[in-house]
């Protein structure tokens, strides 16, 4: 029993490791051998002495002279297993280097060393390798001499040097001398041992400067006495060898003679000691006690303190078998040891834990992790993704198992938690958990769809690359799983994971995960839990894919996917590791098994057995020995035995190239563990399956606690047990670490969602025992994971069970993700790294304050000369004001984020704070909505943590919060100091700064303490000094931390708002003087709190202190009358400069405010000015104290002057002003708050010139939404994107010094007056729920990118590409009949359906009609003259149908009307210009449509035979036709909304579909009339023109706003484009119509169906496509009634636009060129990459005319060059381009407000003269260049003058109209005629031209100078066909 006992003992002592500190890295050592000649001898003789110990003598150590024995291999495993970790090699030198020289070597003796030291490493034995002992052999003396020679230390480092290179690789341990100290015996040759030292000190400084980078460490050893006597210090060791010998009859402990060893270095050089030799004597035993000199050993070992690296152990264990040999016990003692011997790994780890007791089992461990543990979460693909059929993606086996009902409540993972689509909010989580690690799976069908390389998704590739880089960027380091259960189900079509060949298709996937994702990832999982694979998925089929085969199938598929993942890891070892440097492992899920009854070998034996089939059937093949357990082979032998004729399992056999292949395929060991079992054996059961098999059955201790799962149980201590099996069993093999990939706990969805505490309870045990693992037992564990981020699809309990740290609502479609309280928890222990306090670091962003103070100012002039913004920015038009900045902010630019304390801390009276103004107010009823109170708001004061998570997951540089005085001085003043609320700001400033989060903390924001208002408040000039001895008290407490102060947020809010409207607390309403006397006071305060800082405090501390203002910008109602300008700056002064111009510029109020004030106090009879005065002393103290300008701001106002009332007096009515909102900007959920961007930038550059250029911090900035608007807050976003970009220009364009930026605010709060009504949070908070949980909104996902991006850098979009359009391109520009001929009865001409609409009041805007339009009809030459002009190729026109066939048929010929056109286009022709003719652009014969129309039958025909009439008689002249144009607005704006022709919207639900189908049918007809009777003989081309918007999706992180994107073109282009280029309605429209149409109780759908015969007919009726385009959308779903039964309805989906795109004359049109390109690539994808001509694209102006059409310009240069984008780049196969229009005609319903034309058409002047805009010269330049030349390529040939393209238009007209005035219009600011605008544009556009050739020309000469050219900004694209464009 006593050797079984001492073995125990060991092995704890190996486990725990004798140093127990963290600057000590190796192992312990335990030391057998050195081998004998003896040993060697008897190893050949007998088989037994494989099981001997034999006693180093120095004249039998093995020396290689003779040949190793086969069995030397089975001894050192012996050894292995009795726990020896080390082996002693003494190398004989003289065998080695017989002349001592390294070139002579004794190759055979060389030889024989390293396969020695080669059996050993193979055998889990370390060598520790003895060069030399001591004297110089006899060999070498007779050559070489002895010690003495000088010579000797170089030989002797020569050696080493040979020994080094020939076996480094095998060694890490070295000992140079092992018996140095017998140099030192012979007296005669005392010099030979410094001569032996200077060796020594040669080769260990070889060793560390050649070979230690690989690891490995160098000694001597000498006896212990060698040190009591030593006269100098040992140097250059890494550890201490000591022989020593240990007498137990003496008095001294082994431990002190150890610590005395140590004593003899250094101070701070203390060593651990490696007990080389260690003899023990006269320890024989007494008293029965057979082992106590042996414990004193093992004192010593374990004292911690002596940090003892190892021990030698033979003399012991034989010191041991002597003391059996003599003990009675000794027969049953050796049983014992035999027993021992042959013991698993499993019964030692069982043997080592089952003594503990409960106590000491559960014991709390409080300590750290090792530096540099990795922290990981979890995910799944399948679980999180969703995006099940996005982009290609193939289905999975998950996929088709949830569809098919398999889950609980028939859920799908469908959707899942959408992070297909939310990578951003994802990483998000990861920030604030901390985790330095995120574990996360490929789904493999989202690669290749169908399993197999050639189905290659590029788009699910780019998925994971941005999850990787995401993740990456935010310093987490991705850790993949190449499979985690979602195989594609094409795979397993063919049979899955039982198929042989899946092996070589997941190499083939593994193969490309590695190669393109392996520069980024460096931990790779081939397989996450594959035991659930093989036994739940094709054992019990439980899971997916739900085969029930556990006969066969379970053991086929464990077999394949062993040979899977060895064939991947020989993958990546053969062509990646060495370049990517990365690890490939596997994750292996396991519980920990133990004896049901301790006491029972057979349960333990059955414990065992469960291990082997859950763990061993992956593990051994893997980590031991290539093959699957021999207990697990014999068992289901023996089954397969007992069980005949019916078969149990059938267990594969791999072949021995298999086992070679798949042993040590795994560089560290994963780990999945939930729980534990008991197991019992079960004999005689024949039942498949593990347990039947196994002869065992599990069980679960009653005890143990519950969980709402019916499979975990907590059980935390089987971990420990069970990562000690792992490491014995296992990783002593391969000697790889251990990650767990895997460990968490689920609950049920039942409510409870946020406090998680049995999680909390779980991670907090399991953590703990993984420590213990670790520190006490010594085992390599390197990683803990948290299985999961959040909640997510659970396989077959779908959604009812959640393992995650975030809440995931599965109810919501935006799928927020909120943290639970195991998130904060978790989070805590990472930055702890385990379960210790960490100390917080002190860091600050914040630059050091300004020494000096700031100069003094002249007071501000009335009006001040900062009027010269208004005059720099206030005729900006609307188009410069909004036309958007990309740059990016400097570095060091202060991000921030706001809060305040009584709108977030609650605890209004918790730990002694006293109550505020605020408290009293709100706690007053019907004070607030709701009577809604700060009590608790956010709870942040009990919620440091949570808070702290969303700060660092934002990634802010800083977090501006207030200090609640009574929290800190409860009754306000410093005699009441509440030390617990001075804590919670202590750890909250602590908290940030520990995450580089500097503190910028507001000393009083509103909620004074009850005390002091009670004695007057800020009416009592004593609170200067009060305010002074608080602000003092907080300098002097957190000053050391806090580096930027701001006295006073918003005093302008506390005097009016507090004191004048009374709306505030304290809520005085005196307006007329309280307001001056409260600022007076405020501003004393602020003056005196300032200079308390600066003399006390700034020398030490260095920090900032300023004030907050607040200020809206205020826009002149006319920027052109002085009076307006000057009340403008009169507003600022009263509102800005009340406070700001006493502190930076005079130390006085502006003269502005004084003025007003004071003649107002003398019309009123006023003795004296209601606005208070300062003494000089007073001026020159409140002066220049502000060390930055410090500035909130939120909207604009427009300001007049009025002359207002003088009684009552009030600070309002003092100022003459007179405000209104500025309505051109986006509203907000607050009254008169719009959010009008461009004011801040106004406002910025107002304080710049106001206040002498300071530094400016903009520390409040926000937007309000409602309680309804929870994550999704898509206007916040652009409310961001609007104002910093504005805040940008001022700083990049004016010259700002602006320096940060904070959003207000960082959570939804309490608002003040508004309770909980609004919301101002990047994070959103529940306020109806205890826990307060915050979960983050979209626009903190934004906010953080602005971060990161420090701004708006310029991506490739908006980057111009500088390349040519295809030669033959076909520039053209378009007009149609109705809008532009007029002549509506002239010549027989027939009504058209607009001629009705348009004469119905009301329907028209202006009432307008086109009767007249632009008169073509009879002015079409001066439009051929324009089009000659333009230099365009063709010109696209259309044919009124009722002026050729008035009744619209061809009973009824117009041949007026027909020569018309003849004429037109023949002028054309003569002009070189090819007409492109539209049939039809909705001006249908008001006869047909009386008949019907559209909606009739009979419309096909009629179409029909009109297009017959027409090809017949104008079809040699015309070679481009178009049927219809946007037939889309024929059917739903004319039969659907009726707000267009012929105005039918009472048939909603049918009109439309009806009409659609009859034109898709008509155009169809004409078509194949075209085709088959005119294409022959006329050679023209045929198809139709379709407009469509683009639509991006509102969210483009919501897989439900993408949907709607799918929807929406569907349902608009597709509509009539999916018939004509597929053939028919596309799946998504006849399902959204069908489903509406069922719901609404219709029997069928209202979508008509076309016939197959029909469907033959109209597909391929195209021979181009043609796309009218202008603009791009935002869309997302709406869900309507189910009653509604209409189009919008059908497509269920609405739209927006973004607030940063630039607008136009039309409402619905915005500028947005991306979205052109994206639209041209979409039909290119969709629709087989047809020729596509843009048949129409432009934009409208509205308003005062202005022929300088700059917004044009831009549009026509961006949407131009992204088509030459989707030509160049994406092979779109682009022919064409139209701008429309020519000239500004008739706009529909619009009439003629808005203006889309080149040309201006004068509508004052009856004879509607055409006048060039100065677009037509850049489309003109455009067209001639066929594209975008090059700058850097010098002077294009294009650019060159041409006068005939700048000269106005002829006219054909013969007669002279009557002289008309000419209208005045705007030309470069200034009011011109017509005439002369024209003349002063062709002039300017002359000098433009010239201009531009001479700077293209001046361009290319000094590129020509260039030595080395630069790479443009803009891309350049090489051709693909011609060389026209220009290389890179």
């Amino acid at each position: 029993m006593l050797e079984t006992t001492f073995l125990l003992s060991l092995s704890l002592l190996s486990l725990h490791g004798c140093h127990g500190k963290e600057d000590i890295p190796q192992e312990f050592m335990l030391l057998a051998g050195p081998l004998t000649h003896s040993l060697v001898k008897n190893l050949n003789l007998s088989p037994s002495a494989i099981q001997t110990f034999p006693s180093e003598a120095a004249h039998d150590v093995f020396d290689c002279r003779d040949a190793l024995p086969p069995q030397i291999r089975d001894h050192f495993q012996y050894l292995q297993s009795r726990g020896v970790t080390h082996f002693k090699v003494p190398l004989s030198w003289s065998h080695i280097l017989p002349t001592g020289d390294p070139s002579q070597p004794h190759q055979d003796t060389v030889g024989c060393y390293r396969t020695l030291l080669e059996q050993l490493t193979e055998s889990g034995l370390q060598p520790l390798v003895v060069l030399h002992r001591s004297t110089v052999p006899e060999g070498l003396r007779t050559t070489l001499g002895d010690w003495e020679s000088p010579e000797l230390p170089k030989v002797f480092e020569r050696y080493a040097e040979f020994v080094f290179s020939e076996f480094g690789d095998l060694v890490k341990s070295w000992i140079t001398f092992s018996h140095l100290d017998e140099l030192r015996d012979d007296r005669q040759k005392a010099s030979g041992l410094h001569r032996a030292l200077h060796a020594h000190d040669r080769v260990y400084q070889l060793y560390h400067r050649t070979i230690s980078g690989k690891g490995g460490q160098v000694s001597f050893g000498v006896r212990a006495e060698f040190h009591h006597s030593r006269s100098t210090n040992i140097r250059n060791v890494d550890f201490l060898t000591v022989l020593i010998e240990y007498d137990c009859s003496l008095q001294t402990s082994l431990e002190e003679e150890l610590r005395h060893v140590q004593s003899m270095e250094k101070p701070g050089d203390k060593l651990p000691i490696l007990m080389y030799d260690m003899k023990v004597k006269n320890c024989a035993y007494k008293d029965n006690n057979h082992y106590l000199p042996i414990s004193t050993v093992l004192k010593a070992l374990k004292n911690e303190d002596l940090q003892i690296l190892g021990c030698d152990i033979k003399d012991i264990l034989g010191r041991i078998g002597d003391i059996y040999s003599r003990s009675p016990e000794s027969k049953n003692a050796e049983s014992l040891v035999n027993n021992k011997v042959s013991m698993s790994s499993y019964e030692n780890v069982w043997m080592n834990f089952s003594s503990q007791s409960p106590s000491e089992r559960d014991d709390f461990l409080i300590g750290s992790f090792p530096e540099g543990f990795q922290w990981a979460v979890s995910s799944e693909s399948f679980k999180v993704e969703g995006g099940w059929s996005e982009h290609g993606k193939g289905e999975t086996i998950w996929d088709r198992f949830g569809h098919q009902g398999n889950v609980f409540d028939n859920q799908t993972a469908d959707l899942a938690c959408d992070s297909y689509n939310k990578v951003d909010y994802d990483v998000y989580l990861l920030r604030g958990l901390l985790t330095n690690t995120y574990q996360f799976s490929i789904s493999w069908a989202r690669i290749f769809p169908t399993g197999h390389r050639g189905s290659l998704s590029e788009k699910g590739a780019l998925y994971y690359d941005k999850l990787i880089n995401t993740l990456l960027q935010s310093g987490i380091e991705p850790v993949v799983t190449l499979y985690h259960w979602d195989l594609p189900q094409a795979l397993q079509d063919n049979g899955g994971w039982t198929k042989p060949t899946i092996v070589e298709a997941f190499k083939d996937f593994a193969d490309f995960c590695f190669s393109r994702f392996g520069d980024r990832v460096k931990t790779w999982n081939t397989f996450s839990s594959p035991w659930v694979v093989s036994h739940s998925g094709y054992g019990t089929g439980e899971h997916a894919p739900g085969v029930m085969d556990p006969v066969v199938a379970s053991y086929e598929v464990t077999h394949n996917i062993l040979k899977s993942h060895a064939e991947a890891w020989h993958v990546y070892s053969d062509r990646y590791r060495k370049q990517q440097g990365g690890r490939v492992g596997i994750a292996l899920n396991s519980d920990w098994a133990e004896p049901l009854n301790a006491s029972s070998p057979q349960d333990l034996e059955a414990a065992e057995r469960y291990m082997n089939f859950m763990l061993g059937w992956f593990a051994h093949p893997i980590f031991v020995d290539g093959d699957y357990p021999a207990k697990l082979k014999s068992q289901i032998e023996q089954k397969r035995q007992e069980c005949q004729p019916a078969e149990v399992a059938r267990l594969p056999v791999f072949t021995e190239a298999e086992r070679q292949r798949i042993k040590g395929t795994a560089d560290f060991f994963g780990l999945n563990h939930y729980t534990s079992r008991l197991i019992n054996e079960s004999r005689g059961s024949c039942v498949p399956g593990p347990h039947g098999v196994g002869d065992f059955q599990s069980h679960v201790d009653p005890n143990w606690p519950t969980i709402d799962s019916d499979w975990i149980h907590p059980v935390p201590w089987g971990l420990r047990r069970l990562l000690n099996y792992i490491s014995l069993q296992y990783t002593s093999v391969t000697k790889v670490p251990i990650y767990i990939t895997g460990n968490g706990m689920p609950t049920y969805y039942n409510g409870e969602y946020f406090n998680d505490t049995e999680r909390v309870n779980f991670l907090k045990s399991y953590i703990n025992e993984a420590m213990k693992a670790i520190i006490v037992d010594g085992v390599d564990v390197q990683r803990y994971t948290v299985q999961s981020l959040m909640d997510g699809f659970e396989g077959p309990q779908g959604y009812s069970q959640r393992f995650g740290l975030h809440y995931v609502n599965f109810e919501d479609m935006n799928r927020p993700r909120t943290p639970k309280a195991s998130a904060y928890f978790y989070s805590h222990v990472v930055k702890m790294n385990g379960f210790e306090n960490l100390q917080s670091r002190s860091v600050s962003y914040f630059p050091k304050s300004m020494t000096t103070k700031r100069p003094s100012l002249s007071p501000s002039e009335v009006p001040s000369r900062s009027k010269v913004v208004w005059e720099n920015f206030s005729h900006q038009t609307k188009f410069q004001r909004k036309l958007y900045h990309y740059g990016t902010f400097p570095d060091g630019f202060q991000w921030g984020v706001s809060s305040s304390a009584y709108q977030i801390e609650g605890a209004w009276n918790t730990d002694g704070k006293g109550p505020s103004v605020w408290d009293t107010f709100t706690q007053k009823p019907g004070s607030i909505p709701n009577n809604d109170t700060g009590d608790i708001a956010c709870d942040s004061y009990n919620k440091v943590e949570e808070d702290l998570y969303m700060l660092r997951a934002l990634r802010v540089k800083s977090y501006r919060f207030s200090l609640s005085w009574s929290r800190i001085f409860s009754n306000g003043s410093d005699t009441s100091v509440n030390q617990k609320g001075v804590d919670y700001y202590n750890r909250l400033i602590n908290g940030l700064l520990t995450h580089n989060i500097s503190p910028m903390v507001t000393l009083y924001q509103w909620d004074l303490p009850q005390a002091l208002q009670e004695i007057g408040g800020w009416d009592n000039v004593n609170m200067i000094d009060m305010f002074n001895d608080f602000c003092d008290f907080c300098f002097s407490t957190f000053g050391d931390r806090v580096k930027f102060w701001i006295t006073f947020n918003q005093p302008y809010t506390i005097a009016w708002s507090g004191y004048g409207l009374g709306q505030v607390p304290p809520n005085v309403k005196s307006p007329g003087d309280a307001p001056y006397r409260i600022a007076h006071n405020l501003l004393k305060a602020h003056a005196k709190v300032y200079h308390t800082y600066s003399d006390k405090y700034r020398e030490t501390q260095g920090g900032l202190v300023s004030i907050s203002l607040n200020a809206d910008w205020v826009e002149p109602k006319d920027p052109n009358v002085p009076r307006e300008i000057a009340a403008a700056d009169r507003a600022l002064q009263f509102q800005l400069g009340w406070f700001a111009h006493p502190i930076f510029r005079n130390g006085d109020y502006p003269d502005a405010m004084k003025w007003q004030v004071g003649n107002k106090s003398d019309l009123q009879g006023l003795a004296m000015s209601r606005l208070p005065t300062f003494t000089d002393q007073e001026k020159a103290y409140i002066q220049g104290t502000a060390d930055v300008f410090c500035i909130n701001s939120y909207t604009t106002k427009s300001v007049r002057h009025v002359t207002t009332r003088l009684t009552p007096s009030s600070y309002e009515t003092d100022q003459d002003l007179g405000k209104e909102e500025e309505t051109s900007s986006p509203t907000t959920v607050i009254r008169e708050q719009r959010a009008v961007s461009w004011g801040l930038r106004r406002l910025l550059n107002w304080i710049k010139e106001e206040y002498g250029d300071p530094d400016i911090y903009i520390t409040e900035n926000g937007i309000a939404s409602d309680p309804g608007t929870t994550v999704d807050d898509t206007d916040r976003m652009f409310f961001f994107k609007m104002y910093i970009d504005e805040a940008l220009k001022a700083h990049n364009l004016d010259g700002v010094r602006l320096k940060g930026y904070s959003v207000n605010s960082l959570m939804d709060s309490f608002e003040w007056l508004s309770g909980y009504q609004l919301g101002f949070g990047l994070h959103h908070v529940d306020f109806q729920n205890p826990l307060r949980p915050r979960t983050p909104k979209r626009s903190a996902h934004y906010y953080y990118q602005i971060i990161m991006e420090n701004g708006f850098p310029e991506t490739e979009v908006e980057k111009m590409l500088y390349g040519y359009f295809q030669d033959g391109f076909a520039w053209s520009t378009a007009t149609a009949s109705y809008q532009t001929e007029g002549g509506w009865r002239a010549d027989g001409k027939g009504l058209s359906i607009w001629d009705q609409f348009s004469h119905v009041p009301g329907k028209i805007a202006n009432d307008d009609n086109g009767d007249t339009a632009c008169n073509s009809y009879n002015k079409f030459m001066e439009d051929v003259s324009m089009l000659k002009s333009l230099e365009v190729g063709h010109y696209r026109l259309s044919i009124s149908w009722p002026r050729v066939l008035p009744d619209g048929t061809t009973k009824t010929i117009n041949e007026a009307g027909l020569n018309f056109y003849h004429r037109l286009i023949d002028a054309l022709l003569a002009a070189n210009i090819q007409p492109q003719v539209t049939l039809y652009h909705w001006d249908l014969p008001q006869a047909l449509q009386d008949k019907g129309g559209w909606e009739s039958d009979s419309s096909v025909q009629w179409f029909k035979e009109y297009a017959d009439f027409i090809f017949s008689r104008l079809g040699d002249k015309v070679k481009f036709w178009i049927t219809f144009n946007e037939p889309y607005i024929v059917a739903n704006l004319g039969y659907g909304y009726g707000n267009f022709a012929p105005g039918i919207g009472d048939r909603p639900g049918t009109g439309p579909y009806i009409v659609a189908h009859n034109i898709i049918k008509a155009h169809a007809e004409a078509w194949h009339l075209y085709n088959d009777k005119y294409r022959s003989k006329q050679g023209g081309i045929i198809s139709i023109t379709l407009n469509s918007d683009w639509a991006y999706p509102r969210n483009p992180a919501k897989q439900e706003d993408k949907d709607a994107v799918t929807r929406y073109l569907q349902f608009f282009l597709g509509w009539f484009a999916h018939p004509i280029f597929k053939g028919d309605y596309s799946e998504v429209m006849k399902k959204g119509v069908r489903e509406r149409s069922l719901a609404g109780g219709l029997p069928k759908s209202r979508l008509p169906e076309f016939t197959p015969s029909e469907i033959e007919r109209i597909n391929g009726t195209h021979d181009y496509f043609g796309l009218n385009h202008y603009t791009s959308v935002l869309a997302f779903s709406v869900d309507f009634d189910k009653n509604a039964q209409n189009y919008d309805a059908d497509r269920g989906t609405a739209v927006i636009s973004d607030w940063s795109w630039l607008e136009s004359g039309s409402v619905w049109l915005r500028i947005t060129p991306d979205g052109f390109r994206r639209l041209l690539k979409f039909i290119k994808d969709e629709y087989g990459n047809p020729p596509i001509y843009v048949t129409e694209n432009g934009i409208s102006e509205s308003g005062p005319v202005d022929l300088n059409d700059t917004h044009r310009i831009h549009y026509y240069e961006n949407y131009l060059n992204q088509a030459l984008k989707a030509y160049l780049i994406d092979g779109v196969d682009l022919r064409g381009y139209t701008a429309w229009s020519l000239m500004d005609n008739y706009e529909w319903a619009m009439g003629y407000q808005e203006r889309f034309g080149l040309f201006f058409v004068n509508r004052s002047d009856a004879s509607l003269p055409r006048v060039p805009k100065v677009s037509t010269k850049r489309y003109t330049t455009l067209i001639r260049c066929n594209g975008f030349p090059d700058p850097s390529q010098g002077p294009h040939e294009c650019l060159s003058l041409q006068p005939e393209g700048t000269t106005p238009p002829s006219t054909t007209t013969t007669t002279t109209p009557t002289p008309v005035q000419s209208p005045v219009v705007r030309f470069l600011g200034m009011e011109v005629s017509l005439p002369d605008a024209a003349v002063a544009l062709n002039i300017l556009f002359s000098f433009s031209i010239i201009g531009a050739a001479a700077a293209a020309f001046m361009t290319y000469q000094c590129l020509r100078a260039t030595k080395r050219s630069k790479q443009p900004a803009a891309e350049n694209i090489n051709p693909r066909t011609d060389d026209k464009i220009t290389p890179l």
